[in-house]
């Protein structure tokens, strides 16, 4: 499947819960899912369709994957890579997607969207342990330090967006975050009440163990 260019309320609204694609638009009245709770469609108020253990798995995977913006190609690779890992599968996948830069930048409040992250990162605006990192799906690790280019830190529009964003989500306890020097360090890996999205995440596992 290709990359969804369609409009990104819609997502939430299939989903039945807000997955934060529009920054601070999701915090206001302006919400699509605050004003119709219900699925996208001209029936999607009065539709109703029977329950099966499939249709729970698959939303589950779904819901994640719109989540961190991640396609079904990469969210397998993810998912193979999390199998294999000492642990509980679920967890193991939740604590990479978690990881990702992309996501790592957004929870820091320094972009208003994962969308909007991936976009900085593509342009070059972002620097780990002061290397620049242009992938927005680099896998963080442990004491890796993220932080702006210097001459990004210098760029109005950057200095507009980050004053906007100040406060915008609550920063996880495996992030410490500088202000001042626009930094982040990851203190700890992430644990499973570090995820924000509520999902069963045993639930994929059960999807992709078929």
């Amino acid at each position: 499947m290709g990359k969804y260019n369609g409009p990104l309320c819609r997502l939430c609204r299939a989903e039945g819960t807000k997955l934060f694609l529009k920054g601070k638009r999701c915090l206001t009245e302006k919400c699509s899912l605050d004003r119709r709770n219900y699925p996208p469609g001209h029936r999607g108020a009065r539709v109703s369709f029977k329950k099966s253990n499939y249709k729970s798995q698959l939303r589950e995977k779904q819901k994640v994957k719109r989540f961190y913006g991640v396609g079904e190609k990469q969210f397998r690779i993810f998912f193979a890579k999390a199998s294999k890992q000492k642990g509980i599968t679920g967890e193991n996948l939740l604590r990479m997607l978690e990881l990702r830069l992309d996501n790592a930048l957004y929870r820091m409040n320094f972009a208003y969207s994962r969308t909007h992250a991936r976009q900085m990162i593509k342009h070059g605006h972002i620097t780990v342990n002061e290397k620049k990192v242009s992938i927005p799906s680099y896998l963080l690790k442990k004491d890796d330090v993220i932080s702006f280019k210097e001459k990004a830190m210098k760029n109005e529009n950057i200095k507009g967006m980050l004053e906007e964003v100040k406060g915008l989500v609550d920063v996880p306890g495996w992030l410490l975050v500088d202000i001042e020097k626009l930094t982040g360090k990851v203190n700890v890996l992430p644990v499973r009440d570090d995820i924000s999205l509520e999902i069963e995440e045993h639930l994929i596992v059960e999807l992709y163990s078929k």
